[in-house]
């Protein structure tokens, strides 16, 4: 019995591993909070665009492809091979100059992982 149980540990463990990194869910009431941060340059809104494009329905879609707004080169290359996920928009959120070269966007990025998943969890409510 001992062996059936070690081997029922073990191939649990081996599916846990290759399912991938799990992303922690955010509380979207805090991440409208942080969102504060955003708001000079970003909006929620439907087709409104401010410095920034708007981030409606953000995840899912492609980088750089809002109609009407002037994106820098290095985020149309980076729209190319990419989609805005959770994983790709953490890792932006965290340091948007280190993960797409060239880009305009000046935010220096939140360090904090809460503050990205609260983030998130708000800008889902607008893109389902």
């Amino acid at each position: 019995m001992r062996v059936r149980s070690a081997l029922t540990i073990i191939a649990f463990t081996a599916a846990a591993s290759l399912a991938g990194p799990a992303l922690a869910e955010g509380d979207a009431a805090a991440g409208e909070k942080v969102f504060n941060k955003c708001k000079a340059c970003h909006t929620v809104e439907d087709g409104k665009n401010k410095v920034g494009p708007s981030l409606h329905s953000v995840i899912g879609r492609t980088p750089a492809s809002v109609e009407g707004f002037k994106y820098s080169k290095g985020m149309e290359a980076f729209g190319a091979d990419h989609v805005w996920d959770e994983e790709t928009l953490s890792a932006y959120l965290e340091a948007p100059k280190t993960v797409v070269e060239g880009t305009k966007m000046a935010f220096v990025g939140l360090k904090k992982p809460e503050d990205r998943d609260n983030v998130i969890a708000y800008l889902k409510q607008f893109s389902e």
